[in-house]
């Protein structure tokens, strides 16, 4: 008889740690949209508690969507109440309590014993079930806590009205023996295990989190959460989309099955992609670039003799096929809108006006648009939405002979501000200017980490994709532009990383 493993997806909460990594209410939102297509079982939401960004997302995905929506709290009785607030219109809420079980995080990091991480639990575990909401728990760095005070936690956390309970590998120092070793120690021995459901929450530090979180299935664990592209802090959460297409392929031998539209697994490891500026590696399972090509001879040999001899998975299962799309300057509003939904977007009639005027304006440069064009189109605009400035206009003087000066005009609310400044090329001095004006709003001084420009697709008309990295106060921002002008894409990324900045500066202001 099969067992269907529930996914619990915390790309919008654990995945938005990775580093750089910020989302908005809004692109919460939309992101929260995407995964219900995509069939996940719970979204973990946000951390209300930590930001009114993360209490608005939260508050909106449970309001729109049919789908169990989660946000996490820590083991207090304040953490737990605004979690209830913003879940308060949700359709079907989840509170997910969390306290760490380790004594290392016990006693370096919250200064506390083991009897009053007890008290905790029971307190905002009972808390959390009063409001009748489901209760999830997490006994944070459990692979490193003892196993008898583990369910002592545990028992405490079921008695106060816990209904799934949530074994992390916080700092993924599991191995998938040791990991199913856990799992069925705490099955046997935690009173009333087996009126719970079970989760496993695996980082990828050693990278197993995939094995492990699949040790904890066949262990008795229900669900499993995890990240599309496996994103998070440091080298991520286990990949949503190698466990899934793991039990899609071998669940009938190992009994398992999942919800899960694996037909939707690349138009939203695309988006997420897109959306975070952390794009997989070439040779990333499932969603890498190389995942189902074929260099070798002898393989492209069976391959058209048949697909069986060098793929286990049809690529179609996992939404690709051959097709591009040749849209180009004579296209129509109706075709392009008809794209962006094939690509999985969901754009209200003043988006698809603005995206399509973008399209227009840089199809008129282009001979072909393909499907990489309009999803960098797409995702430029919904970067765009919310921020402190825009880019009116700029001007450049540069050669060989002489330094580099940016003349820039950015409009916010205000207005428009104009400034000037010199720098070594027309990228520098440009992001020298935007620093001028911007520098009232960001909290301290701006480090350039990293830039770095590539072309969307292929041709001498290639649209451009700019990506920045900065850096303030200790906390990097990631930014993404795209345009066929580089100087005006560099710009745009630049100023994407600034408006995050001043984003994060204003929440930590208002929160203090």
């Amino acid at each position: 008889m099969e067992r269907r493993v529930r996914f619990f997806d915390t790309t919008l909460r654990d995945g938005e740690q990775t580093p750089g990594v910020h989302f908005s209410a809004a692109q919460k939102l939309d992101a929260a949209r995407r995964l219900e297509k995509l069939g996940v079982d719970v979204i973990e939401a946000g951390f209300p508690a930590s930001s009114e960004s993360d209490f608005e997302a939260v508050a909106s995905i449970g309001r729109e969507l049919s789908v169990t929506v989660c946000a996490l709290a820590r083991a207090n009785a304040e953490d737990v109440g605004i979690a209830a607030r913003a879940l308060k219109d949700a359709r079907r809420p989840r509170i997910h309590v969390f306290i760490a079980a380790s004594d290392v995080h016990l006693e370096k990091k919250l200064g506390m014993t083991r009897e009053e991480a007890l008290r905790a639990v029971r307190e905002s575990v009972a808390l959390a079930a009063s409001t009748g909401m489901e209760v999830q728990f997490s006994a944070e760095d459990a692979t490193r806590s003892d196993r008898e005070y583990l369910v002592s936690v545990f028992d405490a956390a079921i008695k106060a009205g816990a209904t799934v309970l949530n074994v992390p590998d916080t700092v993924g120092y599991a191995v998938p023996e040791e990991f199913f070793s856990l799992f069925e120690y705490l099955l046997k021995n935690v009173p009333g295990a087996e009126s719970v459901t079970w989760s496993a929450h695996c980082h990828n530090d050693l990278g197993l989190a995939v094995a492990n979180s699949l040790a904890a299935v066949r262990a008795g664990a229900g669900q499993v959460e995890c990240t599309v592209n496996g994103i998070g802090e440091r080298a991520g959460n286990a990949a949503l989309e190698e466990i899934a297409m793991i039990i899609s392929t071998r669940g009938e031998r190992d009994g398992f099955s999942h919800g899960i539209v694996t037909e939707n697994i690349t138009a939203a490891s695309r988006f997420f992609a897109d959306l975070t500026g952390v794009h997989p590696s070439p040779n990333k399972a499932i969603v890498g670039q190389n995942a189902f090509s074929h260099a070798s001879g002898i393989h492209q040999h069976g391959i058209i003799a048949d697909r069986s001899t060098y793929q286990i998975i049809d690529p179609r299962s996992v939404g690709l096929d051959d097709s591009t799309i040749t849209l180009g300057k004579l296209s129509g509003k109706h075709a392009f809108s008809a794209r962006t939904k094939a690509l999985g977007y969901d754009l209200g009639d003043e988006a698809i006006r603005a995206t399509f005027s973008r399209f227009k304006e840089i199809a008129e440069k282009k001979d072909t648009m393909t499907d990489d064009d309009v999803r960098a189109i797409v995702s430029e605009y919904l970067d765009g939405l919310e921020g402190k400035f825009f880019l009116s206009s700029f001007q450049i003087q540069s050669g060989n002979k002489m330094k580099a000066m940016a003349l820039i005009t950015l409009r916010s609310d205000g207005g428009e501000v104009t400034e000037a400044a010199p720098g070594d090329g027309p990228v520098d001095a440009s992001f020298n200017a935007i620093n001028k004006i911007a520098s009232p709003f960001t909290g301290g001084p701006v480090d350039l980490l990293s830039y770095g420009i590539a072309a969307v697709t292929e041709g001498t008309d290639a649209l451009g994709e700019a990506k920045v990295k900065i850096r303030a106060d200790g906390a990097i921002f990631t930014g993404r532009g795209v345009s066929t002008d580089i100087i005006k894409a560099s710009i745009k990324a630049y100023l994407n990383a600034i408006n995050k900045r001043i984003a994060a500066n204003e929440r930590t202001e208002a929160g203090s």
